[in-house]
């Protein structure tokens, strides 16, 4: 049987240090995630949650102002065991997965995330990241940001950026353009002489 294929669109808002200020041992941590599952071309499902950060628990002032997250939102949010554990749930039998993230920041934080926890990373599927696929096609010599890239399409984002539901739909619908073009400039394959000729026309003319 084949498997079907999965696609997880996702991204998450990170906690941020203040600017000029050393914190001892800072990493970042994530304070929100959204995800956009699409099997066989159909969106599945749209999770969005805040986390509640584990080792730096209170946000700056800089996180809160950049983000418009408050406090009260992340301290009410998933843990990051919470959060891991529902990761885990799409990785679903007889299903080929591919995580896809606009950069690849999301699952670098993820990973050293989970370490800091002790807790296993959630995925065994392939991991795409985005934005290099968009360089590459577009042959840009930097990386575009996700919000620029949609406008580069003459398109705009979904709702507002910074939001990780927002942003993990706009890389799906980013996704989907990409796949156009490239679906678009794939060369056609040479007709065959059979393609051209009708043979049951041809053989009832002969006979």
């Amino acid at each position: 049987m084949r498997a079907r294929k999965q696609y997880l669109f996702i991204d998450f808002e990170f906690t941020m240090p203040e600017r000029n200020v050393r914190m001892k041992d800072f990493f970042a941590e994530i304070i929100e995630v959204g995800i956009v599952a699409v099997v066989d071309e159909h969106v599945t499902e749209q999770f969005s949650s805040y986390v509640t950060p584990l080792k730096f628990p209170k946000l700056t002032e800089r996180c809160k102002s950049f983000l418009h997250i408050s406090q009260q939102q992340v301290d009410k949010g998933l843990s990051i065991f919470e959060l891991v554990k529902k990761l885990e749930e799409f990785n679903k039998e007889h299903y080929e997965t591919t995580v896809v993230t606009w950069g690849n920041m999301d699952m670098k934080v993820l990973r050293q995330n989970c370490l800091k926890a002790g807790v296993a990373f959630p995925f065994n599927g392939v991991e795409l990241d985005l934005s290099m696929e968009y360089k590459r096609f577009f042959g840009d010599q930097n990386q575009t940001g996700l919000w620029k890239a949609v406008q580069e399409y003459g398109k705009e984002g979904t709702g507002k950026h910074h939001r990780a539901l927002d942003d993990a739909l706009t890389t799906y619908n980013i996704f989907k353009l990409v796949e156009k073009d490239k679906r678009y400039l794939e060369k056609p394959k040479p007709t065959t002489i059979g393609d051209r000729i009708d043979f049951s026309k041809l053989l009832s003319e002969l006979a």
